[in-house]
């Protein structure tokens, strides 16, 4: 703890509290800014920290690595179009939400979530940072398989009212991961002869198309529809109630963000996944998410806010990257001349916690940057609607454009968009598109992995303690998921049995009474 405080007084004392802001808040507007990840933010700022002490310059990294993740919610919930990948799962609740004039409540519960997974995620960096890592290391390619899958359980809580259309969907994903160049045996598949594919369908395109440019193709059909009647935002906060509501579900996400992260090859995207799931599996009230529900954008912030101080775990303790964020700034220790790992916290203990107290801290940032700013932000809401179609269609293209300076990227995005807006129509969920995209690639190659380890045999999948325990958890969401859906079946039947008994009373006595 003295140690801690240490680090505290050093960045007051160094000026790292000032460069942590600026990059939270540099973070923020990159993050919100389709195409442009805090990755990208990072490394075009990286040489500014080699004339910095070395925990300021890493300070200013997290500062933009934190706020990004958080700002990938604000377009997600404004404009239906998701800044970063894991904010596809705030979006599902969170546009909803701002559509019905809860624009305000929406950002602020954002806000609160981001921050306070961010801080518990950084406080077990803080204290369990050593343990969470050897625990990590027990990873191995069986268990990166079932933590996959168990990430593709997931498909049933984002399908909306169709668990088929959901998992067809899902598999429209896994078959698009498969495009590029096999991982393990160098084939080439499904490029058609196309150089573009060689590296497989883009994420951020697909992630664009299918959420941004989708959202603009249904408003250029609704062109000559009545202007609604512009919405004002009245009020940027939460009730206490609200608060009570998500507080559960806030901690729980932190946890599994945090563990996600700690996993080295995971990211937020699929921390923000697995909360959103687990919330609404647990949830007293599942049917209300995908329509609005608080705690459908509560529990995906808390998690990948979180898995942002996961993921710095195994690079603190290990020198292993947990997310591409975090390789980013692997870099920037070594370039400083910091060797990562557990000589790192003998040698330089008061640089490391004084990042430890840049990561605490910058959750305090973004709650101030987040609501002072959350008024401006809502007021996108009251421009024209013609306008705000015009601006999605100008974000979704550069910003698809932006991330390799390809042209194809951008037919990319205009394709997916296309098929977004006919899945839209058809009434096919598209988060379990993103879902297969994401998750295939693990269980494809962690799968091929195994087997060679195993010499063929599948037995290496169900051997394993940390396999089995997978297992189990899988196979329990899936009862109760199904459970669940029962429960919501029979009660619809006898909510419609109640309706004809009533209907068939009231002709009765109708008839009675002639």
């Amino acid at each position: 703890m003295s140690l801690l405080i240490d680090g505290f007084v050093r960045m007051i004392e160094n000026g790292g509290w000032l460069y942590l802001m600026i990059g939270v808040i540099a973070g923020v507007v990159i993050g919100s800014l389709p195409g442009l990840t805090g990755t990208m933010g990072m490394t075009l700022l990286l040489p500014f920290t080699y004339s910095l002490p070395s925990d300021v310059g890493l300070s200013l990294l997290i500062g933009i690595f934190a706020g990004a993740i958080y700002g990938g919610s604000i377009s997600a919930i404004l404009l239906r179009t998701p800044g970063t990948p894991a904010a596809g799962a705030t979006l599902i609740d969170g546009y909803p939400m701002a559509k019905r004039g809860e624009a305000g409540r929406a950002l602020a519960t954002s806000t609160i979530a981001s921050a306070m997974g961010g801080l518990i995620g950084a406080l077990v960096l803080t204290f369990l940072a050593p343990t969470i890592a050897k625990i990590a290391l027990k990873f191995g390619a069986p268990e990166y398989i079932w933590l996959a899958v168990y990430g593709l359980t997931m498909i049933s809580f984002v399908s909306g009212k169709s668990l088929i259309k959901g998992y067809i969907a899902g598999l429209v994903g896994l078959l698009m991961a498969t495009i590029g160049i096999d991982p393990i045996s160098g084939s080439i598949r499904f490029t058609f002869g196309s150089m573009n594919l060689l590296s497989g369908v883009s994420l951020q395109a697909v992630l664009i198309g299918l959420f941004a440019m989708a959202q603009a193709l249904n408003s250029v059909e609704e062109y000559d529809q009545p202007q609604a009647k512009q919405l004002k935002i009245e009020h940027i906060g939460i009730s206490a109630k609200d608060f009570l509501r998500i507080l559960p579900h806030v901690v729980k996400s932190a946890f599994i963000g945090t563990f996600v992260g700690a996993v080295p090859g995971t990211g937020t995207d699929i921390a923000a996944f697995l909360s959103y799931g687990e919330a609404k599996r647990s949830s007293k009230h599942p049917e209300e998410f995908g329509k609005g529900a608080i705690e459908g954008i509560a529990a995906p912030e808390s998690g990948n806010n979180a898995c942002v101080n996961g993921a710095l775990i195994p690079m603190f303790t290990l020198g292993i990257p947990g997310e591409a964020g975090t390789a980013v700034l692997l870099g920037g220790l070594m370039v400083l001349g910091l060797t990562p790992g557990p000589l790192l916290f003998r040698d330089h203990p008061e640089t490391i916690y004084s990042v430890f107290a840049a990561t605490i801290t910058s959750n305090l940032f973004i709650v101030i940057f987040g609501l002072l700013c959350a008024r401006l932000f809502a007021k996108v809401l009251s421009l024209p609607k013609n306008m705000i179609t015009v601006v999605i269609f100008v974000l979704a293209l550069t910003g698809s454009f932006a991330m390799r300076n390809n042209v194809f990227d951008v037919i990319t995005t205009v394709v997916a968009g296309i098929a977004g807006y006919f899945m839209t129509k058809a009434d096919y969920p598209v988060a379990p598109v993103l879902l297969g995209i994401i998750l295939g690639p693990t269980v494809e190659q962690n799968l091929s992995r195994a087997l060679l380890i195993s010499g063929g045999s599948y037995t290496i999948l169900f051997t394993r303690p940390i396999s089995i325990l997978f297992i189990v958890i899988i196979a329990a969401t899936l009862f109760s998921n199904l459970r669940k859906q029962s429960k919501n079946k029979k009660s619809k039947s006898d909510l419609v049995a109640e309706e004809v008994a009533a209907e068939v009373a009231s002709i009765e006595a109708q008839e009675e009474q002639k």
